[in-house]
């Protein structure tokens, strides 16, 4: 046992985290760790993310905490990398955390899905959101965000009732997430009659889309459509800029341009802009606003949805742990399976249709850049803002 404990010391300092052993009842604390990438290029996302579960810890503590125990959270790097991020949960399962949650990305959501799945401990999926991470019959996998497939439905309504395109051009980074998204935009294409007159995949972190997007200007589509993370979208739009590629609208998949680094890094050639996402800060989901508002607060800006999901994350694991009979796995799963609630980030029930197991289902939103701000534009009852279109041409912009 000494040797074990030894090997999982060095094995923590070789990844650089270090792990405490999660308190119980008796100590009146309840310890937590969560994975996520808190260096690399997904960095940004998840310091956002672990934000927003700092500040929802706080409400949960000021409010008597979790059965009457004190919400620790211990955050660990996965770098964005998955074997990180499998090792990490291996270690908090080994110690006997009875729920696992966080990561960022699908391909880390993923790796810890079926870590915790074989183990059988549940593990609440948070942003990943490749269609399969709830498709493969797991039992112990629940996920909070709506899957790749529905991330584009409210964009879609978008295009079919106001833009009514012909043709669209799609471009994504070569990730699960990125693969997945693409994938799903092909499906919706064919189904409202919309011509795919390119689908081109790029490695991310690439530092020159000229070659591509020339390619697209040949094109001409009514709509470009990207999936990718932020330093991605934000390059593709300022190269855009550059080659004065116009179209009827540019827009994204969620994920970098849903987020406010984007309009930081691609500045004004974010405006205009049209994006999925799946919360805003003008949603009137109860506690959305007084979350949006206390997040803008101690940090200076407004939360993307990824801030919402790691909020409203730990209330659903509060819900879950207050109502099983015990802190076992399986009171838990069970437990999380029964899930009924209203959270900042929406309603959340994990249901088993259409192929999916321990789903959540809900409407998604789009956002449009006007005026260098995110605004909510569509559906026109949820919106902020009235959307701009026609978009006007960069020779129309000042």
């Amino acid at each position: 046992m000494k040797g074990l404990s030894v090997m999982m010391l060095m094995v923590s300092l070789v990844f650089g985290f270090v792990f405490a052993a999660p308190a119980h009842a008796a100590d009146h604390t309840l310890v937590l760790g969560v994975p996520l990438p808190l260096t690399g290029a997904q960095s940004k996302f998840g310091e956002m993310e672990m934000r927003s579960y700092r500040i929802a810890m706080e409400e949960i503590n000021a409010k008597g905490g979790i059965k009457g125990m004190t919400v620790s959270l211990e955050f660990h790097d996965g770098q964005g990398k998955p074997e990180i991020s499998r090792s990490i949960a291996e270690k908090l399962i080994d110690l006997k955390q009875p729920v696992i949650f966080g990561d960022y990305s699908s391909s880390c959501s993923k790796a810890i899905a079926a870590v915790a799945n074989e183990r059988k401990v549940p593990y609440l999926v948070v942003t990943g959101a490749d269609d399969a991470i709830t498709q493969q019959n797991y039992e112990y996998v629940f996920r909070l965000n709506p899957s790749n497939a529905y991330y584009a439905s409210g964009l879609g309504s978008f295009l079919v009732e106001v833009v009514k395109p012909a043709s669209i051009a799609i471009l994504y980074e070569s990730s699960d997430f990125g693969t997945s998204g693409a994938d799903e935009m092909e499906k919706y294409a064919a189904k409202v009659g919309m011509q795919v007159l390119m689908k081109e995949k790029y490695e991310k972190g690439a530092v020159d889309f000229k070659p591509v997007l020339t390619k697209v200007k040949s094109q001409k589509p009514d709509v470009i459509y990207m999936v990718s993370y932020v330093m991605d979208a934000s390059l593709l739009m300022k190269q855009i800029k550059e080659l004065r590629l116009d179209a009827k609208i540019f827009a994204g998949g969620a994920a970098g341009f849903a987020i406010p680094e984007f309009l930081h890094n691609a500045k004004d050639a974010a405006e205009y802009v049209v994006t999925a996402t799946l919360w805003s800060p003008q949603v009137s989901y109860p506690g959305a606003r007084e979350f949006a508002e206390k997040y803008k607060t101690q940090f200076g800006e407004y939360p993307s949805y990824h801030g919402a999901e790691a909020y409203s994350t730990l209330y659903v694991i509060k819900d879950a742990i207050e109502r099983a009979e015990s802190l076992s796995p399986a009171d838990i799963q069970k437990s999380m399976k029964a899930t009924k609630m209203m959270t900042a980030f929406g309603p959340v029930r994990f249901e088993n249709k259409d192929g999916y197991q321990n789903q959540n289902f809900m409407d998604t939103l789009v956002l449009q850049v006007i005026n260098g701000k995110h605004e909510t534009i569509w559906p026109q009852n949820s919106a902020s803002a009235k959307y701009v279109y026609p978009m006007p041409t960069w020779r129309e912009r000042r």
